[in-house]
């Protein structure tokens, strides 16, 4: 789901408290993917529903919460960091409730209470729609720990957004692939597909409210719909993710729709068609090809080799040539040679991709290539990557250069932190854009406002420019 990252959610204007009903203020910091965000505002909604308030500061929260991820080990890590300061604490308030959620809980499990006792609840992906229960049965004074497998009800539970302007929706959850260095499926279990009017109405709702963008989410997105029964008269799968698209596409309100992550075992050419034909959908694909060598993706268990994916992204230029393409990849896999990873630099430079979201192997609990005895030293590791990361630099700088002059059609999300004169925003093609928020003929452009936009400065890995009229 892209590079690991530390989010802290925080509190939405339109959030409703609860009346009459107070039980003290949270935090939730989130570590991870798109998922682990959506997780989280869910989770927030659920704790306002029960009379949660938002804390002004983690330190000063009466319960904390960390939705952890369990990709990288540094992650990992960082969040036993965290646990180190509430632990503290808790042992001077033992008021104080500490919830560990996502994958690190559902890894260690129980593990988890002996290395940090002071903890009350543990809970896996599968239970953030269940965290009310889970925490009466705190206040009860028992120590919780949910990792079982669960089914996961629909979305019932009301999500706090961390944006009133573009929402996460999820369309699956869970992942059925066996890749040999991830850790993600025994930790968010077997793919449910959500029905798709459910997915309808919750966009429906979120237009209702204002939202302009949504991102349809899953782990392994492009699998949407193969635990869903139905077959059509041509014989195929009935409930696939073009045809969801199809489905959601004419919410009323919904301005633009995107979706993630994408494999390419499963990306068709029906995918690629429907998104050239359908209006809301953005000019952006994010397909992880994680090696440029066929040889280290067997070793991956990926499912299909560079011809296959050369075959997508050619498909996706003939239909939609100014489309923009993002991917992950890993260096330092378990075995790679030099010369395999130099099939991945050349990869990278012959496709030109406007991101690349690098990492380094990092050997992950319960999977297969964690005890391969061809591991690779530190130093290569660290090599290969500053390599890497200066060719998807380079590439991303020259992928920026065609919008120099042009004019882009940008969804304004919030002010610029850093310059208050200036609103963000990204283009369809998913460009973090900066204008300032008066245009040439003095209007003032809020958030949510799509801005026609100049583009008069370009970086590898953002623009700049001024509102146009019109």
């Amino acid at each position: 789901m892209g590079r690991p990252s530390a989010l802290t959610v925080t509190a939405s204007p339109s959030t409703a408290q609860v009346p009459g009903l107070e039980r003290g203020s949270y935090w939730i910091t989130t570590f991870g993917c798109q998922m682990n965000k959506a997780d989280s505002e869910r989770m927030a909604g659920i704790l306002e529903s029960m009379g949660y308030r938002e804390a002004t500061a983690e330190l000063d929260a009466d319960l904390v919460l960390y939705n952890t991820c369990t990709i990288r080990d540094n992650a990992e890590q960082k969040v036993y960091s965290y646990l180190g300061r509430q632990a503290r604490r808790k042992r001077i308030n033992p008021h104080l409730k500490l919830v560990v959620a996502g994958c690190v809980a559902q890894q260690e499990g129980e593990s988890l209470l002996r290395r940090v006792p002071e903890l009350d609840l543990v809970m896996g992906p599968q239970h953030a729609n269940r965290l009310e229960t889970l925490l009466q049965q705190v206040e009860s004074g028992q120590q919780v720990v949910a990792t079982e497998e669960q089914h996961i009800l629909e979305d019932i539970t009301t999500a706090r957004r961390d944006s009133s302007i573009c929402g996460w929706v999820n369309v699956i959850y869970g992942c059925n692939e066996r890749c040999t260095y991830c850790v993600v499926p025994s930790v968010r279990g077997k793919e449910q597909s959500r029905l798709p009017d459910a997915i309808r109405l919750e966009m429906e709702g979120l237009a209702a409210q204002g939202y302009r963008e949504i991102t349809l989410l899953g782990q392994n997105i492009d699998a949407y719909g193969r635990d869903l029964p139905g077959i059509t008269a041509e014989g195929r799968r009935k409930n696939t993710l073009s045809d969801l698209l199809y489905h959601v596409h004419d919410v009323e309100g919904i301005e633009r729709i995107r979706f993630a992550t994408s494999h390419p075992r499963y990306f068709t050419r029906r995918l690629i068609d429907a998104c050239a034909d359908l209006p809301k959908l953005c000019e952006h694909f994010h397909i992880p090809f994680q090696s440029g060598d066929n040889d280290v993706l067997q070793a991956m268990a990926r499912g299909y080799t560079i011809e296959r994916y050369r075959k997508i992204i050619d498909h996706i230029r003939k239909r939609m040539p100014e489309a923009s393409l993002s991917a992950d990849v890993i260096v330092a896999f378990p075995g790679e040679t030099d010369a395999q990873f130099r099939r991945t630099l050349q990869l990278i430079e012959e496709i030109c991709f406007d991101l690349v979201n690098t990492a380094a192997y990092s050997p992950r609990p319960n999977t297969p290539a964690a005890n391969w005895e061809n591991q690779l030293p530190e130093d290569v590791k660290v090599a290969r990557l500053q390599e890497i990361n200066a060719l998807v630099e380079r590439c991303a700088k020259e992928r920026n250069a065609r919008y120099a002059g042009q004019v882009e059609e940008v969804l304004a999300e919030g002010i610029n932190p850093k310059d208050p004169t200036q609103l963000m925003g990204r283009t369809r093609t998913n460009r973090l854009t900066f204008f300032t928020a008066v245009g040439a003929d003095g209007r003032n452009y809020q958030p949510g406002d799509l801005v026609q936009v100049r583009i008069n400065a370009v970086r590898s890995f953002s623009l700049s420019g001024t509102p146009v009229h019109g």
